[in-house]
């Protein structure tokens, strides 16, 4: 399955859906859809990875790398995935312990909501 990335604005935030594979092959593609979004003056922005099914290494990096671009220019990162230990990138994270750098909702209406967003760690 390829990458699929789609953009949408919601309530002053870009929404990055993203769908399929999240691998050496796609991070590039990845990188550059949050590096056009950030030029464009977009720093609030939120990736939507309940459609990925995989997730490797170079794709936790693209992640940590989105990350680090926001808070270069003062903006924040989102994540949505569901919760459940079925979904592929919940367990990576679970399991490498990510979550807690991240800020993760499980729906986009919550990461919407969120407007005292606490969930992840100044580090990095």
């Amino acid at each position: 399955m390829n990458l699929q990335v789609t953009t949408e604005d919601h309530e002053g935030w870009t929404v990055l859906f993203v769908a399929g594979e999240v691998d050496f092959a796609v991070v590039p593609e990845l990188g550059e859809h949050v590096r056009r979004a950030v030029a464009q003056g977009r720093h609030q922005l939120i990736l939507e990875l309940t459609r990925v099914v995989f997730l490797d290494s170079t794709g936790i990096g693209a992640l940590v790398g989105a990350r680090r671009l926001l808070r270069s220019c003062s903006g924040e990162l989102r994540l949505v995935m569901p919760e459940s230990t079925d979904h592929h990138v919940n367990r990576v994270f679970t399991a490498l312990g990510l979550r807690r750098l991240f800020d993760v909702h499980p729906t986009l209406d919550e990461a919407l909501a969120d407007e005292d967003s606490t969930g992840a760690v100044a580090a990095g």
